[in-house]
Order: structure tokens, then sequence, then C-alpha cells
């Protein structure tokens, strides 16, 4: 009984010092949007320059693609 008693002296601890902690910074939702919109401009800048440098290859007199 007395590893009970201490997790729960512990946890209640814990949780107080939590609730006195005013500032906990920013909630993970915005950093989780900003994250996801870099990923996918990322994602569609690759796309392009790779669409562009297949239209590039492409274009060049003679072109066979390697084996």
């Amino acid at each position: 009984m007395s590893i009970l008693s201490y997790l729960h002296v512990v946890m209640t601890t814990r949780l107080a010092e939590l609730r006195r902690d005013g500032e906990r910074g920013d909630s993970p939702v915005p950093t989780a949007v900003i994250i996801f919109g870099l990923v996918f401009v990322a994602i569609t800048v690759t796309g392009l320059a790779l669409s562009k440098a297949n239209d590039w290859m492409t274009s060049i007199p003679n072109h066979v693609n390697p084996k």
C-alpha cells in the first residue's frame, strides 16, 4: 500500500506544479498546421522542379532515357 500512497503523492504534487505554471506556450495544433503547410509547399516545389527538369531533358535533341 505504501507504493500506491507514494505514487498518489507524486502525481498530485506534479499536477499542482503544472496548474501553477500559467504560461505553458502555444498549443500544438497551430504548430502542426504550420508544419503541414511547410510540407505541402515543399512537395509542391519539388514536383514543379521535377516537371521542369523533365521538360528540359526531353527538349534535348536525340534524348534517350537511361536504362
